[in-house]
């Protein structure tokens, strides 16, 4: 499988502004809306079960994100997804803390079920996805993401799907290659929803790909890569937190398909 370059999905993005539906947590709403709108995608945020059916048709992409989840988002998830697959419109599941209780790993079952086009993670939350124990804590990783390797390989094989496990180095396979994308920084996780809005971006970058395996996996790996990338710019003058957020926002409005097939490198292999 040959990649192409990942500025070329950059640039698709920011010319066609594709709408992505994201059905995410209370936390992540407006973070996820403005990092849409800094990387080129115009974002809704909009999960009442009578209008999400009617909707996902209109949209590029759909993300869905089970951070907060209660009954009647979960209900609005399953509808949003079923519609998807009839749509054949791409989606992305972010199991959130999907370890952490039996009621988010039924759910993720199901949604599942309507085969996510992207399943994006921690290491904690694949392993947990592919029916290894280790719950992990809350949304937070406990294991590394060289650990999820071959949770991962084996997960994308039977969903037929991407998979992207995000860590100090993240992996991105479709189960028969794997990409590697390194990058970001050490206060990336220190920040609350920024996974989110990751997923949230891969599904715009899904949204301008075509159905070719290696257009799908150059696309997700883009997406990372935008992530990769602004982090290591904001971080350049960030003292911690909250001084790393907002040139976080502006990195990625500046970036352009230049800076990614120039500064970004993309490790592949066979997933063998």
């Amino acid at each position: 499988m040959t990649l192409s370059t990942p500025g070329r999905y950059l640039h698709a993005l920011q010319a066609r502004t594709p709408l992505v539906h994201c059905i995410t947590n209370f936390v992540a709403m407006n973070s996820s809306a403005n990092i849409l709108l800094a990387i080129g995608a115009s974002p809704a945020m909009l999960h009442a079960r009578e209008e999400v059916s009617e909707f996902v048709p209109l949209a590029g992409a759909l993300s869905i994100n089970i951070g907060t989840v209660s009954p009647a988002w979960a209900d609005a998830m399953l509808d949003a997804t079923r519609t998807a697959h009839q749509t054949a419109t791409p989606w992305v599941l972010d199991p959130v803390a999907v370890g952490a209780t039996t009621y988010r790993q039924h759910l993720c079952a199901e949604l599942m079920a309507h085969r996510p086009s992207l399943i994006r993670g921690n290491a904690s939350e694949i392993l947990c996805l592919n029916g290894i124990a280790n719950s992990g804590r809350g949304a937070d990783s406990t294991a590394h993401t060289e650990q999820a390797r071959d949770a991962a390989v084996a997960l994308a094989r039977r969903q037929g799907c991407l998979v992207g496990v995000s860590g100090e180095i993240d992996l991105i396979t479709d189960g028969q290659r794997i990409v590697q994308v390194r990058g970001g920084h050490a206060l990336m996780p220190r920040i609350t929803t920024l996974g989110c809005g990751l997923s949230a971006t891969a599904a715009a970058f899904l949204a301008v790909a075509d159905d070719a395996p290696s257009s799908q996996l150059t696309a997700t790996a883009a997406a990372f890569g935008c992530f990769a990338l602004a982090g290591e710019r904001a971080a350049a003058n960030a003292t911690g937190p909250g001084s790393f957020i907002a040139p976080f926002l502006d990195a990625l409005y500046q970036l352009t398909d230049h800076d990614l097939d120039t500064h970004l490198a993309l490790e592949t292999c066979d997933a063998f």
